[in-house]
């Protein structure tokens, strides 16, 4: 992530006063500013193309085999167009795509090719910022709610939303919402839901829906101690109301030298960790005294790249992460 600060910033935070480039859009001049549109294409290997067409097999209540036409979306492949900025302040990364982001993607794809688990579900993104992962979901899900926090943030979503309409299965809702980790969930309802400062208010039937949501995906929303602990804050409550759940969660460390540490340290990973209770040994014990959150790693050397427009490298994972009541 390059970092670096503009000019003429005698007014703003220290937070504004910085800013930020994400390594996906390394070689795009940092001057660049406003909204930048670019297109990620997603490619199916084939035999995943096999698999994802062996799961739609189907026979009838006399046994002879269904024919199923493929869907539109399921071609070898397509392309997603993303508005975005090249910089951002610390506020506003959501306005950018980072790397685990499209780590996040890849696994989801894999996921939707080649089982039907994630087919007509309801999915809630957290941190949604561009949308991407929420999108690529509503291929196959039922509903998804996009949800971060900022009203710039959350029109750069909905243009995403306007802009890839057409991948979505025909069936499936999309509300872009904003959620407010500081403060508890559920999020203050709205009754004049026509109204402009209203358009990203819950309605009181939305939060029932989301709290029977079975899929909550994050990326990239690990990068300091009190953005984590917000974060597992609100995912706790949610996480205990309603259906059961799973969080995919995908991260990037980056590290950076810590004067309290005096060492290098990835910023937010150890607190991310130290919510977590390994999975594997947690099976072992047949009886825990309080809830908490479980989670295992998952070997992304298992998940193909479908995204071509960026590298993985060493310093990405995706979690998945449970809530024992």
């Amino acid at each position: 992530m390059e970092v670096w600060r503009p000019t003429n910033d005698g007014d703003l935070t220290e937070e504004e006063r910085e800013h930020v480039m994400s390594e996906v859009h390394l070689g795009c001049p940092p001057g660049l500013s406003g909204p930048h549109f670019s297109r990620f294409s997603f490619f199916i290997p084939p035999e995943v193309e096999g698999a994802s067409t062996t799961k739609s097999i189907l026979l009838d209540e006399d046994g002879d085999l269904v024919l199923t036409r493929r869907p539109k979306s399921s071609m070898q492949s397509f392309s997603v167009t993303i508005q975005h900025n090249i910089t951002s302040s610390i506020p506003n990364v959501g306005l950018q795509v980072w790397r685990a982001e499209l780590l996040l993607s890849d696994f989801a794809l894999h996921k939707m090719f080649t089982s039907s688990e994630f087919d007509g579900i309801i999915s809630l993104e957290l941190g949604a910022g561009t949308g991407l992962v929420g999108m690529l979901l509503a291929r196959v899900a039922k509903t998804v709610f996009l949800t971060d926090h900022g009203i710039e943030i959350l029109n750069n979503c909905v243009k995403n939303v306007g802009l890839n309409s057409e991948i979505f299965n025909h069936q499936a809702a999309v509300h872009v919402r904003d959620l407010d980790w500081m403060k508890s969930w559920p999020p203050t309802t709205s009754i004049e839901e026509s109204s402009l400062c209203n358009r990203y208010s819950w309605t009181s039937s939305e939060i029932e829906e989301a709290q029977e949501a079975s899929l909550l995906v994050a990326a990239d929303v690990i990068y300091s101690d009190d953005l984590t602990d917000a974060f597992f804050s609100t995912i706790e409550r949610l996480m205990s109301l309603g259906s059961e759940k799973v969080l995919y969660l995908a991260l990037e460390k980056r590290y950076n030298f810590s004067l309290d540490d005096l060492d290098v340290v990835a910023n937010g990973y150890l607190r991310f960790q130290s919510y977590l209770q390994d999975e594997d040994k947690f099976e072992d014990t047949e009886i825990h005294s309080k809830p908490c959150f479980v989670g295992k790693s998952i070997d992304i050397t298992q998940i193909p790249q479908y995204v071509r427009e960026y590298e993985r490298g060493n310093d990405v994972e995706i979690w998945e992460i449970k809530y024992k009541r």
